[in-house]
């Protein structure tokens, strides 16, 4: 095993890391890979796993089905590890967006099955409010928080707000929010030094006030879920800091939805916690990428395919 699980932590991938695939060969190596899709699949009540491994992917991209499918695959190949290592645990956990709940159910806060049908919930929510109110995302590169924020303000109107949606590494920023608000940020953006200020194919401002339209209802979702104790301490994308007990956990994840995702801070503060590995459960190596511009003597690994596992103990 090539890993030292007390400096480790696993980390697990949001929205963007989705592909038609994940988790097919996974699931033909792992029995137990096969029965969280087969398990998912009877919780929804409906083939998603099939989805997953076949697509189309214009459907796979559906945020409804996209939450859902990488949560699950997260959370099978978190399975399969702890079924080949039943005594080995990371130190730490953080999940990137979406992310957080499949750390969470990783460091069981939330079965398997509340974490489903709570990401599923997500996804609905969050499709709905892109049509109540449609606004718009775009990628900054290039320009510091400071910066950005300043602009985001002054590009900001009574009704039109746009703000830092994720701070994903040094120099990578995606700001969030009614669409002309977007446009006016991405012009001040780039008068103010940026490489480049690129829009996301979305019409869901995810991580702003364009989400208070489904606030209540998800706040309800959340409280009505079974949280319990933490097996792993979970880093928060809210505050950055280690969710303490099932409160901080409801609190952080009702608060995401129209939250900054501290992923730059979060990477920081473990870094500063003794962790230097760092191993992207599920589909992907986008958080790999992140990791590295946040702290180069980190080294990461993926672990979602039997290829990853094999390489973790050659």
């Amino acid at each position: 095993m090539k890993l030292e699980l007390k400096s480790t932590a696993f980390v697990f991938p949001g929205q963007g890391s989705q592909t038609v695939g994940m988790g097919k060969d996974l699931a033909d190596q792992f029995p137990v890979v096969k029965q969280i899709f087969e398990e998912a699949d009877s919780i929804l009540g409906f083939s998603l796993s099939k989805l997953m491994m076949e697509g189309p992917l214009d459907e796979l991209n559906e945020t409804v089905n996209t939450q859902p499918a990488l949560f699950i695959h997260s959370l099978a190949a978190y399975r399969a590890f702890t079924h080949l290592y039943p005594d080995l645990k990371p130190a730490a956990m953080a999940g990137h967006s979406l992310g957080e709940l499949s750390a969470l159910a990783a460091a069981g806060a939330l079965s398997f099955e509340d974490g489903l049908r709570l990401v599923r919930k997500r996804g609905e929510l969050m499709k709905r409010a892109g049509e109540l109110a449609p606004g718009g995302m775009a990628a900054i590169l290039g320009v510091d928080i400071p910066t950005l924020e300043k602009v985001c303000v002054e590009a900001s109107a009574e009704n039109e707000l746009v703000q830092v949606a994720n701070d994903n590494c040094p120099g990578q920023v995606v700001i969030s929010g009614a669409k002309p608000a977007v446009e006016r940020a991405m012009a001040g953006a780039k008068a103010a030094g940026a490489k480049r200020a690129l829009p996301l194919a979305v019409s869901i401002a995810a991580h702003s006030p364009l989400m208070d339209s489904i606030q209540s209802e998800w706040n309800d979702a959340v409280l009505q879920a079974s949280f319990t104790g933490f097996q792993i301490p979970v880093v928060g994308n809210v505050h950055a800091k280690p969710l303490m007990d099932e409160a901080a956990a409801r609190n952080d994840i009702m608060a995401q939805m129209q939250s900054r995702v501290r992923w730059t801070e979060s990477v920081k503060f473990m870094a500063s916690q003794g962790i230097t590995t760092f191993v992207e459960v599920g589909t992907g190596s986008v958080l790999g990428g992140l990791i590295k511009r946040i702290s180069d003597s980190a080294t990461s690994y993926t672990l979602g395919t039997p290829q990853d596992f094999a390489s973790l103990t050659e």
